[in-house]
């Protein structure tokens, strides 16, 4: 099967990954944290490593700072139920997926939609501007659209937040591990990642990176430390991370991470955003296909690409392409603020999303099923 889903996961795994999974499962059997015993100890000092390496990766304060979750709408959730109260205000992208937009709605916290251009990031980060208010506790939005793959100008918004002194998170689920992600240079006090996608690691795990204190939890449990006290500790990564982790996900995240940095963000970038060019290309010499973006040029947009064919639903045509053994995936993608920009709330969009394991071969081969596609 042509695997073009990878906006939802990431469908081939590096052998590194798969293989320190297996490596885990046969040799780091142990709680981390939990015991004194060797292999508990052992398993510890693994986590920690992996702890390092996301650190440095995008360049955050410690490893101290790096919490792992079941994934990165858990991270999302930690930080906008973690810092808000009632009566704040938070100012959010027109692209947000779901993963924002209910936290928020159940929160009952008011925010204003800053309108996102296609074309010009100024006018982008005009419209942030005008949407911070006096009580603005936050901005939090994605890096890039799941939908578009439209890259927003996280470097600016993050100045801006800065100079307004208003906390800001970015929702990375589309752009770590595919575009270079500087903590401090951008000023992301809370990075939520979901490292199954562009770092290539098993799913069941979520990253969260703070900068800043998150003053309220929304899970407590065993940690590990200050067991004889009733509240959750104070420090980070414990009070976060509550229960057994994933051990052989966060090892998995490690060795994705690895294979990310030996074979360079900018090298993966390139070859993933050549072919969802021309895909594009391809498709927009088809008068029965519907484009909603303009032309994804590099770091202008993240390898992802929203099509619809005219007179036909987004499921059918997945449908027919399933039956072709290529994977895509069709509907609202979770993403209904992005569908209301687009005008597609009523269709959704076929969603094609390509990885570092895709290939030229490939893209012709979706190219020519498409084509074939009668109206």
């Amino acid at each position: 099967m042509i695997y073009f889903d990878n906006a939802a996961t990431s469908g081939i795994k590096p052998q590194a990954v798969i293989e320190a999974v297996t490596m885990t499962l046969k040799n780091y059997s142990a709680n981390p944290g939990r015991s004194g015993h060797y292999a508990s100890v052992r398993a510890a000092e693994a986590v920690y490593k992996v702890r390092e390496k996301i650190a440095d990766f995008f360049n955050s304060s410690g490893p101290q700072n790096v919490v792992f979750t079941l994934n990165c709408t858990h991270s999302i959730n930690c930080v906008l139920k973690g810092v808000l109260n009632k009566g704040e205000h938070v100012v959010v992208s027109s692209l947000e997926h779901n993963a924002v937009i209910r936290p928020l709605t159940k929160l009952g916290c008011s925010y204003s939609v800053a309108d996102v251009s296609d074309t010009n990031d100024d006018i982008t980060l005009e419209n942030f501007k005008k949407s911070i208010k006096p009580n603005t506790k936050l901005v939090f939005c994605t890096g890039a659209s799941n939908v578009t793959g439209k890259i927003l100008p996280i470097e600016k918004i993050g100045k801006l937040c800065r100079e307004k002194g208003v906390l800001f998170g970015v929702d990375a689920a589309q752009t770590a591990g595919v575009l270079q992600i500087d903590m401090k240079k951008m000023n992301i006090d809370f990075l939520c990642i979901a490292p199954h996608k562009g770092l290539y690691a098993p799913m069941g795990i979520g990253i969260l990176i703070c900068e800043k204190n998150i003053p309220n939890t929304i899970i407590e449990g065993g940690t590990g430390t200050n067991s004889l006290q009733a509240v959750q500790p104070l420090e980070l990564p414990e009070r976060l991370e509550s229960g057994t982790l994933n051990l052989p996900a966060v090892l998995g995240v490690g060795a994705g991470i690895d294979f990310v940095k030996k074979t360079t963000i900018s090298k993966l970038y390139k070859h993933e955003m050549e072919l969802i060019q021309n895909i594009y290309n391809g498709l927009r010499k088809n008068q029965n296909i519907l484009l909603y973006t303009p032309y994804p040029d590099l770091y202008d947009f993240v390898p992802v690409l929203s099509f619809n064919f005219k007179e036909k639903s987004s499921d059918e045509i997945a449908d027919y392409l399933n039956e072709n053994d290529i994977a895509v995936r069709a509907g609202y993608h979770c993403a209904p603020s992005a569908h209301r920009q687009l005008g597609t709330l009523d269709i959704g969009t076929v969603r094609v999303a390509v990885s570092g394991f895709n290939n030229k071969n490939e893209v012709s081969k979706f190219l020519s099923v498409i084509n074939a596609k009668k109206t």
